[in-house]
């Protein structure tokens, strides 16, 4: 199945904050668009990837050499549209060979309006981020100068300070799952990804997702078993509303279960401050350590944001379940006083690693 003619694609340039200017071919969208660069080092997975809701906002580097190879398919999206802000790749494919495929990427990037651009170095850009860590940066068709660039990249907000969240919650509470079934989860919906509702459900959870800005009272009238803090972009130092939300739900005492930005949030409601990763954690195979029982786990992660270790190891109120093996970074903790845990990482994994699905079998049996 051929692609649109990539070979003749416009010219597209790639300006980051630190001054680097980089020439390469569009694909998608045209246009300019600007945000937090990052990058992700799965080899697969590029729809889900796209579509979680906690890239808002990025724009992401994927370091495979290829990317379209597999195209589209309706079945690999993790919420209702494309989230990241921009697409830095190294070779779009001309041909996509997966029956399963309803169309291409690039094709499927156009109707989501995404700009991208390709025949960039990319792994020696993520060599540049490692090294220099995090910051902003514009992809345009439109604009090639240095000067002009500069001045779409100063309309960029810092990731620092943002709250992103409040833009892509649902705004609607809705449900999933059986209505018959035993437990009910309420779901506190700060960017969920479809897969991780999915999982509870599979697991006999009827499941309610309420906003973000949901009160405790409101969540507690859907009679629920217990309490499940989603994912989502942003900082969460930014978000005292939702850190006074979590303390009111730890006050009933019920199981909680906190994913991602959930755990930062459980972090910050037990008083452990969170910080700005030099570059973040992203992509299909980090090393984690469960100090409870020994064992590692290969794990899918995606988080510019991490709790603070000292802070954690002194904390008299929760104890620190995982740590990255690559970092030390803290990845997991449970409270000692109260049913309630998270983790950095995202047990869901898919694409990704089945190592830490156990994760919800865990929280399951604590509702029971």
């Amino acid at each position: 199945m051929n692609q649109l003619n990539h070979a003749a694609a416009a010219p597209a340039w790639l300006y980051l904050q630190d001054g680097t200017l980089l020439k390469g071919k569009s694909f998608g969208a045209k246009g300019t668009c600007g945000g937090e660069i990052c990058f992700n080092t799965g080899m697969t997975g590029y729809q889900e990837v796209f579509t979680d809701p906690s890239y808002t906002g990025q724009m992401l580097i994927m370091n495979t050499a290829y990317i379209g190879n597999y195209g589209v398919a309706d079945m690999d999206v993790e919420s209702n549209s494309v989230k990241i802000r921009g697409l830095i790749c190294r070779n779009i494919s001309a041909r996509y060979s997966r029956m399963m495929a309803g169309d291409s990427l690039e094709n499927y990037l156009v109707s989501n309006k995404l700009i991208a651009i390709s025949d960039v170095d990319t792994r020696a850009l993520v060599q540049h981020i490692r090294n220099k860590g995090a910051m902003n940066c514009v992809i345009s068709t439109e604009y090639s100068s240095p000067e002009d660039l500069a001045k779409e990249l100063a309309k960029v907000p810092d990731m620092a300070g943002l709250e992103l969240s409040s833009e892509i919650s649902t705004k609607e509470p809705y449900t999933v799952g059986d209505e018959n079934a035993a437990l009910r989860v309420a779901v506190l919906d700060f960017g969920v990804k479809r897969n991780i509702l999915t999982s509870l459900a599979e697991r006999g959870a009827y499941l309610k997702v309420f906003n973000a800005h949901t009160d405790v009272a409101t969540l507690e009238a859907f009679q629920p078993n217990g309490f499940f803090v989603s994912n989502g972009p942003g900082d969460p130092a930014s978000m005292p509303y939702a850190v006074e939300t979590i303390k009111g739900l730890i006050a009933t005492n019920k199981p909680l279960f906190g994913i991602c930005l959930g755990h930062q949030l459980l972090a910050l409601a037990n008083g452990i401050p969170t910080f700005k990763m030099h570059h973040g954690h992203r992509g299909l195979n980090h090393p984690v350590k469960n100090l409870v029982t020994g064992k590692s786990e290969i794990t899918t992660q995606n988080h510019g944001f991490g709790i603070v270790p000292e802070a954690a190891k002194a904390s008299d109120k929760i104890e620190i379940t995982h740590v990255n093996l690559n970092d030390d970074s803290i990845e997991g903790i449970r409270m000692k006083n109260h049913p309630a845990f998270s983790v950095q990482y995202h047990p869901e994994s898919t694409p990704g690693p089945f190592d830490s699905r156990y994760l919800f079998d865990e929280f399951i049996a604590m509702m029971q």
